[in-house]
């Protein structure tokens, strides 16, 4: 690495400084981010054990949900143990090539995560629209094929953002990382030369995955909710309807979380750039934290099975 003309050339090393402008304070910030990671390892883990347990549970909508759990385990994973490294042990430095692993397993494990939540929409709408071929549309081996399926495409899709940034961006203006992971525009915005291709694809990979899984989405729910208010019995309505409930608050907070933060970022000149960095840090780390909570609270069978688990042990 060699400095030219005031740039680094193809720097080996980067530096997080984490929060810019709360670096005083990165210590105590640690202490909930920790404490959040912990929980969401620990509910996460406990909801998949859950599921591994009771056969009653190996159903689709289920083994989406452990699907959903696992990726929240890995992208918290991605992030926390680097930034407290950064907050609570002075350790801001990070190799290049390290650093665009963990841009790439970011991205590609929160796109992961919006194409299961695309496929846990569609779960619910062939249940509710056209229940008696569900069991022959969502078979064991579709499951199996949606997995492979968004976890491919989540890859292929965000690996040209590495390759464009390895080869394509050879000068920097500087190495030190206004962020407390790496991500994409962070690491963008400190080359010297031309981002405007860069900047397009990741665009272009934005719109391709969410902006579609949230069309679809929505269009699913629209569809649901037009058949659940013209059921004729009360009762099947609500129970129609409260079998979406804990699904429509885990798409909401994982959706307006991403685009909250996406806006402020785009759009928020006049926002504190430590603004933008702590709703990066919740945007990715509030729904492996919630959505266990939400799904153990609104779905009985969960519920009642982990009653029973620690019943036993208590028991025991």
């Amino acid at each position: 690495m060699f400095k030219l003309n005031g740039t680094v050339f193809m720097p080996s090393m980067l530096t997080l400084i984490g929060i810019p402008g709360l670096e005083s304070v990165q210590f105590w910030i640690g202490i909930p981010f920790c404490a959040m990671y912990i929980i969401a390892l620990f509910g996460n883990s406990l909801l998949l054990l859950t599921i591994k347990s009771e056969r009653s549970l190996h159903e689709p909508m289920y083994l989406l949900l452990a699907m959903l759990g696992v990726t929240d385990i890995a992208l918290s994973t991605c992030i926390l143990p680097k930034m407290l490294g950064i907050f609570w042990f002075h350790l801001p430095d990070i190799h290049f090539d390290v650093c665009l692993l963990q841009m790439w397993l970011i991205h590609t494990f929160q796109s992961t995560e919006s194409g299961i939540l695309l496929a846990m929409a569609l779960d619910r709408y062939v249940a509710i629209c056209d229940p008696l071929r569900y069991a022959t549309v969502f078979t064991h081996r579709l499951l199996s094929q949606i997995g492979v399926g968004v976890t491919l495409r989540a890859a292929l899709l965000v690996a040209p953002c590495l390759i464009l940034i390895k080869c394509r961006l050879r000068y920097y203006w500087t190495t030190v990382v206004s962020h407390s992971y790496c991500e994409h525009m962070a690491i963008m915005k400190l080359a010297a030369e031309d981002i405007r291709i860069n900047k397009t694809y990741g665009l272009f990979v934005a719109f391709s995955i969410l902006g579609l899984d949230i069309t679809f989405i929505t269009l699913s729910y629209i569809r649901i909710f037009v058949i659940v208010f013209n059921l004729p019995q009360k009762e099947a309505r609500l129970k129609a309807f409260n079998t979406c409930i804990a699904h429509i608050c885990v798409f909401l907070e994982f959706y307006l979380l991403a685009f909250f933060s996406f806006f402020t970022h785009r759009f928020g000149f006049h926002i504190p750039p430590y603004i933008h960095i702590l709703l990066s840090n919740l945007y990715l780390l509030v729904p492996p934290l919630l959505n266990p909570v939400v799904y153990g609270v609104k779905t009985k069978q969960i519920r009642d099975r982990v009653a029973k688990i620690f019943h036993s042990e208590y028991i025991s």
